[in-house]
């Protein structure tokens, strides 16, 4: 990653995909953004729209339809493709098909001589994000899920509305699995400085109370598929997050973001990939920010991971 020209790869030109091609355009992140779909048209097509608006932009991005050979040299590859549930499918079932779905890709990928930093999207993704690893054999610090950076972003702008306040001076996390078993350790909250504990038992103010707390972590546990009930999918929030991610990398920024990363022993849990605050850079998570949580917190987490870890155990 010393060059100078800052060289990205989709594969997947999906919504989700395209929602993070166009925030990468219009965010000038990189300077080479390649397009790889198994409908080669589509890729095609989506490289020309986006071209036909370089004109607006403050960005001179090469864009193009590719194929795995223009991973090479490559910084990163952002994998969005995979296949949607069908009615009547299990989760595991599904799991399955998009495990097979990454076989086709990271073998191609790999075989192009690619050294750089996996970005994974697929849901559900911390299990996706930890075949990608096992089929590529990255180190794993090198292979990043996006993790529950989502989560955590609806929950700062909830938070922030709530208490009316900017949500980038809320900072407060989601963890554990993207999906139903992910939690809010709201002992770690902080407004500014000042903790949301404090802020929960001073009523004379009347900003907030555990009620509305709850409130909101259910919110953001349940937003997605509210979204899909209201518009059939996610795609703009997804796609920005994974812009942020890619700028923390590109930037070697060491920002802390709640990626989906591989577990060493922090917070008493091994081998499993899970959402946690991690130190991002241009390697990929320099080291895993552990917090530290209460007891109650520590069993929602082991048990968000042992949820993670038996499905990826039925995978197998």
């Amino acid at each position: 990653m010393a060059r100078d020209n800052r060289k990205v790869v989709l594969v997947g030109t999906g919504m989700v995909g395209m929602s993070y091609a166009y925030a990468m355009l219009n965010q000038s992140v990189c300077d080479e953004l390649v397009l790889i779909d198994c409908n080669r048209e589509r890729a095609e097509g989506e490289a020309m729209d986006l071209n036909h608006g370089l004109a607006f932009a403050a960005s001179t991005m090469r864009i193009y339809a590719g194929d795995y050979r223009d991973c090479e040299d490559a910084d990163i590859v952002v994998i969005c493709a995979g296949v949607a549930q069908q009615p009547g499918e299990s989760r595991l079932d599904l799991l399955r098909r998009n495990a097979q779905v990454f076989d086709s890709i990271i073998g191609p990928v790999i075989s192009s001589g690619f050294n750089g930093i996996f970005l994974v999207a697929t849901n559900p993704v911390d299990i996706m994000t930890q075949i990608t690893c096992s089929l590529s054999g990255f180190a794993p610090r090198r292979v990043i899920g996006s993790g529950t950076a989502l989560d955590t972003a609806r929950l700062r702008y909830l938070l922030g509305e709530l208490l009316l306040v900017d949500p980038r001076n809320v900072h407060a996390y989601v963890i554990g699995e993207h999906g139903d078993s992910e939690f809010v350790p709201w002992s770690r909250a902080t407004i500014a400085t000042r903790p949301l504990a404090d802020i929960c038992s001073d009523p004379p103010h009347g900003y907030s109370t555990w009620d509305d707390l709850h409130r909101i972590e259910n919110e953001v546990r349940n937003a997605a598929q509210k979204i899909i009930h209201a518009k059939r999918a996610t795609y703009y929030g997804i796609g920005m997050s994974l812009t942020r991610i890619t700028k923390a990398i590109l930037g070697d920024e060491n920002s802390i973001i709640t990626v989906s990363a591989k577990l060493l022993g922090e917070y008493g849990e091994h081998g499993v990939f899970v959402g946690v605050p991690c130190v991002v850079c241009r390697n990929g998570v320099r080291r895993i920010h552990e917090m530290e949580l209460t007891g109650e917190e520590l069993t929602l987490f082991h048990s968000s991971c042992e949820t993670l870890r038996q499905s990826y155990a039925q995978l197998q």
